[in-house]
């Protein structure tokens, strides 16, 4: 399986989810600057997390007008798949690619701490590699991530089984306290009508290695090269 990163200016998470991606595939991924207008030849098209553009206007919002994503949407309508992971994620709803928006989290204050998330469908390229229910641990770094749609949308996305993750107490259970950031409806991660685009806040690469004590985020990378028969 064969991963292109695309970074903007003030990406910081790409070395991050390199090194997962790398671990479960056993090759380097291909690294795309955000003004190139092409894409080079990839089963899969990774946003990571960062502040692109420092997040003026809004988070993504800039980022969405960038030369690489009019490639990166044409390369979504054929089928590839696309993972935006925190700032990825807020680039994919700005660019039109998923809907809703990412807002202030409800503290008003930044969050750096793990979370936890219940798979709330298995049926993906994206989290073949987990049960759905299954809960796993995994860090969250973001000051804008309270994922918000209005009810139309909010009720498609659960009618359509496009809701990926929601944020959950250890035992699975929906609570307003393990509801960090105020998302609606618990919300952490949603899919394209296809479910071959994903976007979620949280970092799933931030837990792939032995050595930071917390693998389940491998569930997700491990899963991608099985469902792209990589």
């Amino acid at each position: 399986m064969q991963a292109a990163i695309v970074v903007f200016p003030g990406s910081n998470r790409e070395r991050d989810v390199s090194l997962a991606l790398e671990r479960s595939t056993g090759r380097a991924p291909t690294i795309v600057w955000h003004r190139e207008s092409a894409l080079p030849k990839a089963d899969i098209i990774v946003i990571p997390g960062g502040f692109s553009y420092g997040d003026y206007l809004r988070c993504g919002a800039m980022a969405a007008h960038s030369p690489i994503m009019g490639e990166i949407k044409r390369a979504a309508a054929r089928g590839t798949p696309v993972l935006g992971i925190c700032n990825g994620f807020q680039i994919l709803t700005e660019a039109g690619l998923l809907p809703g928006v990412l807002l202030t989290n409800k503290t008003l204050k930044f969050h750096c701490k793990d979370v936890h998330l219940r798979i709330e469908n298995s049926q993906s390229l994206f989290t073949s590699g987990y049960e759905a229910g299954q809960v796993i641990r995994v860090p969250v770094a973001h000051h804008d991530g309270n994922y918000f749609a209005d009810s139309a949308t909010l009720d498609r996305l659960e009618g359509d089984g496009l809701v990926a993750f929601r944020y959950c107490a250890p035992d699975g259970t929906l609570t307003e306290a393990a509801n960090h950031n105020g998302s609606a409806r618990n919300i952490a991660g949603i899919f394209n009508p296809g479910k071959t685009v994903l976007g979620l806040m949280p970092h799933p690469e931030d837990a792939t290695d032995p050595l930071l004590g917390n693998t389940d985020g491998c569930g997700m990378f491990d899963g991608l090269v099985k469902a792209l028969g990589a």
